[in-house]
């Protein structure tokens, strides 16, 4: 079989589905967070609670797997700018490449909605994908500008130190497409993210 057929062999949710499931996904992304942040201060840890468990990617890679690419890459694309615009986080120098990371990881998730084979193989290639686009953002963005810009290296740093987070969203967004492709089938609609039987 064709691999672009494969992609897109399984049909699209209709445009207020996805346009909802994007705004959906926006929400999550600014308040799945600050759930981490409220937890962390009360811990003592601040912000480490976020950054050890990446809760912003979670909505981003469920909504790519459910409603699609362009929901994916246009919540994965406002979730951080919505985010800085409520409650200055992420920070202003990681802000534009956390943007482009998870534009990524919603894109990729939604391009590979319809291909068949296990959901977490869908969400390790979106991870992988995020984060190589991360890397190239900051390389381009450290030979272009004069002011300091982070390493490339830091987003092997920031892929260590959410081993948890990348952990848990192995669980949790196979299991929620899971949920969601088994109450589609009980409303008489195919499943929703090609998962294999």
């Amino acid at each position: 079989m064709d691999p672009t057929t494969l992609v897109l062999s399984r049909p699209l949710p209709r445009v207020r589905v996805q346009a909802a499931a994007c705004a959906c996904a926006v929400v999550g992304a600014v308040a799945v967070p600050q759930l981490f942040h409220a937890a962390g201060a009360l811990l003592g840890v601040g912000t480490g609670l976020g950054e050890t468990f990446l809760p912003m990617h979670l909505p981003i890679l469920l909504v790519g797997l459910l409603a699609g690419p362009w929901a994916g890459l246009v919540a994965g694309a406002l979730g951080p700018v919505a985010s800085f615009a409520l409650s200055g986080m992420p920070v202003a120098a990681m802000l534009p490449f956390m943007v482009v990371e998870l534009a990524a990881y919603g894109l990729v998730a939604g391009l590979l909605r319809g291909a068949r084979g296990p959901v977490l193989a869908k969400v390790l290639v979106a991870q992988l994908a995020g984060r190589l686009t991360r890397a190239a953002a900051l390389a381009v963005a450290g030979g272009a500008l004069a002011g300091p810009v982070p390493p490339v290296a830091s987003v092997v740093a920031a892929t260590m130190a959410g081993i948890p987070g990348l952990c848990l969203q192995w669980l949790l967004v196979p299991a929620a497409v899971l949920v969601a492709d088994r109450l589609s089938r009980a409303n008489g609609e195919g499943p929703v993210a090609g998962s294999a039987r």
